[in-house]
């Protein structure tokens, strides 16, 4: 299987009191294995509904979606859980650490859901703090370190189940330049070992990193950089 991600015909409508209130309109997208996507909109585009059920968070309204092979709209409650905890790892914008555990054990939580026993747990969120550069910080708290610090704790609690895919929300709308560029120079060599990368941004210096920038406008792909036609040579 070659697509971590196929979407087909994808419609999500919102009930309201006036009705239905469409947010994705007709959506066809498909993620290589080791592809590296950068979704781009305004506001209100319907870019972070698109998010949130390639995360299997929401469900679409009509259409397909394929998360590594897998049709998720035939796949019961623990059937999907267990699908998005070991194909999925989700970066946000607001880091969401908890605040009174140490940087181990926020890394390590994924793994408590899975059973993995605690020696096990904390010797792989080692290893993977090491990984993010804060092999260090161990038994610190989120509040005793930097902002790009705590989201370099959050990408390692997304890789601490070896998932084939990132997705993640504006990931460094809460940072500085500086610190922006240091983080997506982590996702880049996160990508260059195989992890298949989708993220959402605002900012085009963000979106340059990828190989791939899809813009939505309207509930609809009016971009997407890998479907431009190719320009013939004029001898």
């Amino acid at each position: 299987m070659s697509n971590v991600i196929e979407v087909r015909h994808l419609y999500k409508n919102y009930q309201t009191a006036a009705g239905a209130f469409p947010v994705l309109k007709d959506v066809n997208l498909i993620v290589e294995r080791g592809d590296y996507v950068a979704i781009m909109g305004p506001s209100g585009s319907g870019k972070s509904t698109f998010m949130n059920i390639l995360g299997c968070l929401d469900r679409p309204t009509a259409g397909e979606y394929l998360l590594d092979g897998h049709q998720v709209s035939l796949l019961g409650g623990n059937a999907l859980a267990q699908l998005r905890n070991k194909t999925i790892g989700f970066v946000f914008q607001g880091f969401n650490l908890l605040a009174r555990s140490t940087l181990l054990d926020n890394v390590a939580l994924p793994l408590v859901y899975s059973g993995v026993d605690k020696r096990t747990r904390h010797e792989k969120a080692e290893q993977v703090l090491t990984k993010v550069g804060l092999g260090g910080y161990l038994n610190s708290r989120p509040n005793q370190i930097s902002g790009g610090q705590q989201q370099r704790v959050a990408i390692a609690r997304a890789l601490i189940n070896d998932p084939r895919l990132i997705l993640a929300d504006e990931p460094t709308g809460n940072l500085d330049s500086k610190t922006s560029e240091e983080i997506m120079q982590l996702f880049d060599g996160l990508n260059s070992e195989g992890i298949s990368i989708v993220l959402v941004t605002h900012e085009h210096d963000i979106a340059e990193h990828a190989k791939r920038q899809v813009r939505f406008l309207d509930g609809k792909i009016v971009h997407d950089s890998y479907a431009q036609p190719a320009v013939m040579e004029v001898n």
